[in-house]
């Protein structure tokens, strides 16, 4: 591994965790803190949410399939949402 892969690779693991402790900092983003009612969907939502950010963080396309997963990862973390909020009467 070259100089410049490991240092390319150190920027971008800093910068997922920055971006990983930013929501809970600023006070916003989604709670990471399951919901009593909801612990299992929101485990799930925020390993959705983690697996988005790996695949928007790897290199190259993929032949249209790293592309094609952050789709459906994005309509998973939609029904996701909505299935909680149906739970929750909203």
């Amino acid at each position: 591994m070259t100089r410049t892969t490991v240092t390319r690779r150190s920027a971008i693991t800093t910068i997922g965790l920055v971006g990983l402790a930013l929501p809970g900092v600023l006070g916003c983003g989604s709670s990471q803190t399951p919901t009593p009612e909801q612990p299992h969907m929101q485990a799930a939502l925020d390993s959705l949410r983690n697996a988005k950010r790996h695949l928007e963080m790897a290199e190259v396309d993929k032949g249209g399939h790293r592309v094609k997963a952050l789709e459906h990862v994005d309509a998973a973390i939609t029904e996701t949402e909505a299935g909680i909020a149906f739970a929750a009467g909203r």
